[in-house]
C-alpha cells in the first residue's frame, strides 16, 4: 500500500516502538537526576553543608610565635615583634587595576607592579590563594589601607609576627635568619615531617644558623581563626558571630632556647673584631669556649643584619651580600677551613716528644734556612735561632726546628696526634653546614689524588701548611684539650630547652669525647708530662721575652697560646720577606691566634682567625687579649685589681726618693 494512502491509526502504530524508547530515555534521566540528588543530599549532605557554610566564614592562619633565644643569664638575644602585612585575594578583587593603584599609592609601589605580581601568582597558585603585597606595614600604612578595604574588595590586612635580632649584625651567622618557605621545599618538608608539621605557602622557616638547626623545636604550631564574611569576601562584623561549627584554634608558641652564649662576651668579641687599629676591622671569626665545651661567644665578620630578612630583604642589599668578596653570609667559624699555620706546631711538638724524636730538653740546631732535596726552606724571619729545645722553638715559632720534626715523624706518625685532639673531623656541634677539615695521610693522598706522598710534603705540613685544613672551632677544641691535659670536650651551644611556662623540657650537659692521655681509638697516648712541656712553650709565646704574642699579655692572668701565619699563595725566595701589608689585601697572609687561660687551671679558650691580617701577632692576638680581658673583668675582677695594685706598689718603690742624711744638730733644733 502506498505511503500516501496510510491512515493516522496506522501511522501511530508504526511510531509506537519509538515512543517506548523515548519514555525509557526520560525514565533513565529522571532516575539519574533523582539518584544524583539523593547522593548529594543524603551521602554528601553533611560535607556539602559544611562547605556552603564555610563560604560564609573566612578562615585565616594564626602564625605561631617562634621560641626565643636567651643567653646563659636569660637575657633575650632573639625576640618576636608584632607586625602587619597586606595581601590581595584574586577571587574577590574584581577591580584589580584600581585596587592595585590605590594600594600602591599607600605603600609606595607602582600599581602595575602589584597587578603583575597578583596575576603571576594567580596563574601559578590559582585564584583562591591570597597574594602578599607587603610585609611589615607601618602604622600609617596599616590605617590607610584599612580605610580602603571597604571600597576595594579582596584587599586583606593580616597580623604577622616579625623575628627580631637584638644584636643585629653581631652573631648573625650563629643565630641565622628566617624567611618564607620556597615552593620546592614544601613537598619535601611535608614528606619529611609527615604527621608532625604541615607546611604551606607563606610559612616562615629557619634558613640558616640556629634558626635552621632548631626550627622544629622553636617553630610551634599555627592556629586557625574564623570571621563571618559577605558575598564579596569582606568581613561582616556581628555581635553574635556564627562560625557554623568551625572551632578556632589558638597558636601554640615554640619552645625557648637558653644558649651557652654570654651576651657580654659576645659583644666584647664583636667589638674586638671591629677594632680600629693598624690592621683595622678583621675579616674572619672568633670562638670563645669554656673548658667544659660551652660556647660563650661566636662571631663572624664582615656580617649582615638578619632583621632585613624578617621584613623582606631589599634586592639591593641582597645583591651587596652575595657579591661581597669576603662572603658575610658564610659561617666562617665552621663552614670554612684554612691551613692553621704555626698554630699547628704545638700538636707537632706533642707528637715529637711522644714518639721520642726529642725530649723537652733536647737541643736541636735551628739556623735560618734548611736545604731538603733541591729546595731551601726558610724561617719566617731572617733569624738563626741556633741550638734550641722544643719549648724555645714554640716560643719563637721556629720553622726550621719543626721542619726537622716533620722529617723524622713523617705524616703517618703525626696524623693520629692531630686527630686525637679533634682536628680533621666534625666536632658534632648542633649547627648545620659544619665541614670536617683535613688531616692528611699517605693513604689519603693515594686514594684522593692518585699520587704517592712525597718526603718534602712532611716539612710543609709540619708547620701547618700543605694539605692540613682546620676550622676555628676545631682549633678551639684542640687547644682546650691541650690546656686540659688531653680531655677533648664536645662543643655545645644549648644549655636548656624551656616551655612557655619556663618548665625545663631538656637540659644539656658537658660531654667528654675522649682523653688523649688514656688509650683511645687513634692508638696514641700523650703523657701528661708531655702536655706540661708543650704548655710551657705556649706560655712563653705570651709571657716570654721572645714570645711572638708578648704584646698581648693580660693583667694579672697568665695566658698560653700560639700565633700562626698562613700564606694564601706561594711566594718566590726574593718575595718571601717583602712587607705583607704592602701587598693587595687578597694576597696578604691570614693570621691565627689560639690561647687558653689561666695557664695552670684553664677556664676559657679563644680561637681567632683574622684573614688577610698579615700575621697572628698583629691580627689575632689583640682580639684574644680584648676577649680574655672582658672575661676576667667580669668573672674574676679581683685578679686584674690585684695586678694593678702590685704594679702600682712596684712603681712606687722605684720612684721613692732615697733618704737624705740630716746633721744631728738640725734634728735637735727641729725637735
Amino acid at each position: 500500500m502506498s505511503d500516501f494512502l496510510q491512515t493516522s491509526e496506522e501511522e501511530a502504530r508504526e511510531y509506537q516502538p519509538r515512543y517506548k524508547i523515548l519514555y525509557g530515555i526520560i525514565l533513565i534521566c529522571c532516575t539519574l537526576i533523582l539518584g544524583r540528588l539523593w547522593f548529594l543530599q543524603i551521602m554528601l549532605g553533611t560535607e556539602l553543608r559544611q562547605v556552603s557554610e564555610k563560604n560564609r566564614v573566612k578562615e585565616s592562619k594564626l602564625p605561631s610565635p617562634r621560641g626565643l633565644f636567651l643567653d646563659r643569664e636569660n637575657r633575650v638575644l632573639v625576640d618576636n615583634l608584632p607586625g602587619f602585612d597586606a595581601s590581595i585575594s584574586p577571587q574577590y578583587a574584581k577591580k584589580l587595576e584600581e585596587t592595585s593603584e590605590a594600594v600602591g599609592q599607600v605603600i609606595g609601589q607602582p600599581g602595575k607592579q602589584i597587578v603583575d605580581l597578583v596575576r603571576k601568582t594567580q596563574r601559578r597558585d590559582g585564584p583562591f590563594r591570597a597574594v602578599k603585597i607587603k610585609d611589615n606595614l607601618t602604622f600609617e600604612e596599616f590605617f590607610r589601607l584599612k580605610l580602603l578595604r571597604w571600597d576595594f574588595p579582596g584587599l586583606n590586612l593580616n597580623e604577622s609576627i616579625l623575628r627580631y635580632y637584638n644584636l643585629a649584625e653581631n652573631g648573625a651567622q650563629l643565630f641565622g635568619y628566617v624567611a618564607e618557605i620556597s615552593r620546592e621545599q614544601i613537598p619535601k618538608f611535608n614528606e619529611f615531617y609527615q604527621g608532625k608539621f604541615a607546611f604551606d605557602q607563606g610559612d616562615i622557616i629557619g634558613k640558616s644558623g640556629l634558626e635552621e638547626t632548631w626550627d622544629t623545636t622553636i617553630r610551634g604550631k599555627d592556629g586557625v581563626a574564623f570571621v563571618e564574611v559577605d558575598a564579596r569576601g569582606r568581613e561582616a562584623p556581628s555581635d553574635n558571630p556564627n562560625y557554623f561549627g568551625f572551632k578556632p584554634l589558638p597558636a601554640m608558641p615554640g619552645h625557648n632556647l637558653v644558649l651557652t652564649i654570654d651576651k657580654d662576651l659576645q659583644e666584647a668579641a664583636y667589638k674586638a673584631m671591629n677594632r680600629q687599629d693598624a690592621v683595622g676591622p678583621r675579616i674572619g671569626g672568633v670562638i670563645v669556649m669554656k673548658s667544659n665545651g660551652e660556647i660563650l661567644a661566636w662571631v663572624n665578620t664582615p656580617s649582615y643584619d638578619p632583621n632585613n630578612f624578617s621584613t623582606g630583604i631589599p634586592p639591593q642589599i641582597w645583591a651587596q651580600l652575595i657579591n661581597d668578596p669576603f662572603r658575610p653570609l658564610r659561617n666562617k667559624v665552621i663552614q670554612d677551613h684554612f691551613s692553621p699555620g704555626s698554630t699547628f706546631k704545638p700538636i707537632v711538638a706533642l707528637a715529637a716528644i711522644s714518639e721520642k724524636i726529642v725530649t723537652p730538653t733536647s737541643l736541636v740546631n735551628a739556623p735560618g734556612t734548611l736545604k731538603f732535596g733541591r729546595r731551601v726552606y726558610h724561617e719566617s724571619h731572617k733569624t738563626n735561632n741556633g741550638m734550641i729545645n722544643i719549648v724555645k722553638a714554640i716560643e719563637v715559632s721556629s720553622n726550621v726546628f719543626f721542619y726537622k720534626m716533620g722529617i723524622q715523624l713523617g705524616i703517618d706518625r703525626l696524623a693520629p696526634y692531630a686527630k686525637v685532639l679533634g682536628l680533621g673531623a666534625k666536632t658534632g656541634i648542633s649547627m648545620t653546614h659544619e665541614v670536617s677539615g683535613l688531616i692528611p695521610t699517605s693513604e689519603w693522598k693515594v686514594k684522593k689524588l692518585g699520587e704517592e706522598w712525597q718526603p718534602g710534603e712532611n716539612l710543609s705540613n709540619a708547620i701547618g701548611q700543605g694539605f692540613v685544613l682546620v676550622t676555628a672551632l676545631q682549633m678551639a677544641v684542640a687547644y682546650n684539650a691541650i690546656g686540659q691535659d688531653g680531655k677533648v670536650f664536645k662543643p655545645f651551644l644549648i644549655k636548656k630547652i624551656l616551655g612557655q611556662d619556663s618548665t625545663v623540657i631538656q637540659e644539656f650537659q658537658p660531654q667528654l669525647v675522649r682523653d688523649a692521655s688514656e688509650p683511645n681509638e687513634y692508638g696514641v697516648i700523650i703523657d701528661k708530662s708531655t702536655f706540661k712541656a708543650v704548655k710551657e712553650g705556649m706560655r712563653r709565646v705570651v709571657e716570654g721575652e721572645g714570645g711572638t704574642a708578648r704584646a698581648s699579655r693580660l693583667e694579672g692572668v697568665e695566658m698560653a697560646g700560639k700565633t700562626g701565619t698562613t700564606q694564601v699563595r706561594s711566594f718566590s725566595a726574593d718575595e718571601i720577606y717583602n712587607r705583607c701589608d704592602s701587598r693587595p689585601i687578597t694576597q696578604r697572609h691570614h693570621g691565627w691566634f689560639v690561647a687558653f687561660a689561666p695557664v695552670e687551671n684553664p677556664e676559657i679558650t679563644v680561637a681567632v682567625l683574622a684573614q688577610h691580617s698579615c700575621s697572628g701577632a698583629r691580627g689575632g692576638a689583640p682580639i684574644v687579649h680584648d676577649v680574655m680581658t672582658a672575661y676576667f673583668d667580669k668573672y674574676h675582677p679581683e685578679l686584674a685589681k690585684a695586678a694593678l695594685e702590685k704594679k702600682a706598689l712596684k712603681a712606687g718603690k722605684k720612684a721613692a726618693p732615697k733618704p737624705v742624711p740630716v746633721p744631728a744638730g738640725v734634728i735637735e733644733e727641729a725637735e
